[in-house]
């Protein structure tokens, strides 16, 4: 039987997620270097205004490339059969998306900078409008990358980009220090990915006609669509909000807090997503296989991440003031009471595996609308305290929304409650009692803020893995966690220099 051009080679699951999993992560090493550098480097070149403007202007922008996309990435990664004609047919859907929203995003410019009141944002939107048409070029392209599992390539090509929208950004700024740098850098960090995966995927399509299957894909790609504009709602109507009730500065505050801390996790749950849904769409027939790989990488994401996170909220100000500088140290509590939601990010993220590699985009859709209402509840409750207001009831939002989502989702397929129950529930108990000794222990550790952080790390994962080791899905998480780094540490571990004897 010929091998279908978008499926991956054959050969061991297993070892392609493997090695996708290792590549992931050196990308993501890469890129949240990149990350947390941007943040660093141009929070000391621009102004809080400039990123304010940039924040008023991004949720429109995140809107647009949700529309464009329209679900039908994953309904190329998913599909358990795909042929020529349907990833054509869908390519073209995604170019006509994109030019249509394009010229709908610069047509209604003025209209967007008159909400705002500021003539600013006009022209930066109109110029957005080019970066749609860019994403939208690439987008099958890569879904296609995805589907054959070639992981180290899209890794390498997400670094490239993080990394060329971060060097021509600062460039910029140097030169002229004001929010086009930032716009300069989104073409960069886009262009060339564009580029890269088109010629990585090697692949052309036919030209644009209806196919039988047509129906069915829109349908699966608009329960993904459904769950994306909610999730759009609640996770850009709190910067809209703020930005229109409380200006540009306090906005920017809540910007850069917002980017510190979720960033960096979100460079680790994103990236694992193009991992994970095409290796659990091929288990479907197998569910103990299915429920083991699911569990075993959610435990592992939350050991890496959670302490690491907890150490954030218990050290605020230091994490502030060292990565931001002093001028944004109204920020620091805004970061923390964000960080607690955080925490239920990384355990929620992985919710988005499960429902997509299961094929379950309707469940998918309601889950997102329910959420966007809870999380305008709290945004509403939040909003006349201002940013600080605006974070803690969305964190508070998150532990309310947590228990309800893991209860719809489980109610079908093969991970269950108790399953997510006995995996997370050691880890995420570990991790606030992590806050709390880091935070006790503060005026003890060093006074040098990177020594600071340094020690409080250390201390957190102590507590983290002394805790999960009472239990029997921790002490799995810990012997996995091992076996991964082992090889890792023999390669590094330095050798002994080759000793001549000397001659008889």
């Amino acid at each position: 039987m010929q091998q279908n051009i978008f499926d991956p080679p054959p050969g061991s699951l297993r070892s392609s997620v493997g090695r996708g999993a290792l590549h992931t992560a050196l990308s993501q090493a890469v890129l949240l270097a990149t990350q947390i550098g941007s943040v660093v480097v141009l929070s000391r070149l621009l102004s809080p205004a400039d990123f304010g403007l940039i924040a008023m202007c991004l949720p429109i922008i995140v809107l647009v490339g949700m529309m464009q996309d329209f679900g039908l990435l994953q309904a190329t990664v998913q599909r358990p059969n795909i042929r020529q004609e349907e990833v054509s047919f869908l390519f073209w859907v995604n170019i006509a998306a994109s030019l249509t929203l394009a010229t709908m995003l610069f047509l209604s410019a003025p209209l967007i900078a008159a909400f705002y009141g500021d003539d600013r944002i006009g022209p930066l939107i109109a110029a957005l409008s080019v970066i749609v048409i860019l994403s939208g070029a690439a987008a099958q392209h890569g879904a296609i990358l995805q589907r054959r599992m070639r992981f180290g390539r899209v890794a390498a090509i997400t670094a490239t980009g993080a990394v060329s929208a971060f060097g021509v950004a600062t460039l910029w700024a140097l030169y002229r220090p004001d929010y086009w740098a930032v716009f300069a850098g989104m073409v960069a960090g886009t262009l060339i990915p564009t580029i890269l995966t088109w010629i990585s995927a090697a692949w052309l399509p036919d030209r644009p006609r209806w196919v039988p299957q047509g129906r069915s894909l829109l349908g699966f790609g608009a329960g993904v669509t459904g769950f994306n504009l909610s999730n759009f709602v609640t996770h850009n109507s709190d910067k809209v909000l703020i930005g229109r009730a409380w200006g540009v500065v306090e906005l920017g505050m809540y910007d850069r807090a917002y980017k510190l801390l979720l960033f960096p996790v979100l460079q680790i749950s994103s990236p694992l997503k193009r991992v994970m849904v095409p290796s659990l769409s091929r288990m479907l027939e197998e569910p103990h296989r299915y429920r083991s790989a699911y569990l075993r990488v959610q435990r592992l994401l939350l050991f890496v991440s959670l302490p690491g996170v907890a150490c954030a909220i218990a050290l605020a100000d230091v994490v502030v003031d060292l990565a931001l500088g002093a001028q944004w140290q109204a920020a620091a509590p805004i970061f923390q009471a964000l960080g607690f939601a955080s925490l239920l990010h990384m355990l929620n993220s992985s919710s988005d595996w499960l429902f997509i590699s299961q094929g379950r985009t309707r469940d998918f859709m309601i889950w997102g609308v329910v959420m966007a209402a809870m999380a305008l509840c709290a945004y509403a409750i939040g909003l006349p305290y201002g940013a600080v207001g605006v974070a803690v009831t969305l964190s508070v939002a998150q532990y309310v929304k947590t228990p309800i989502l893991w209860g719809w989702l489980c109610r079908k397929g093969p991970v269950r409650l108790r399953d997510v129950i006995t995996s997370a529930g050691p880890l995420m108990l570990a991790a606030h009692l992590a806050i709390a000794v880091v935070f006790l222990i503060k005026p003890l550790l060093p006074q040098t803020p990177i020594l600071t952080l340094l020690t409080g790390a250390v201390v957190s994962y102590a507590i983290t893995a002394l805790l999960i080791s009472a239990f029997p899905t921790g002490r799995a998480t810990l012997r996995e966690g091992w076996e991964l780094l082992a090889p890792v540490l023999r390669r590094i571990k330095p050798r002994p220099a080759n000793v001549t004897p000397p001659p008889s």
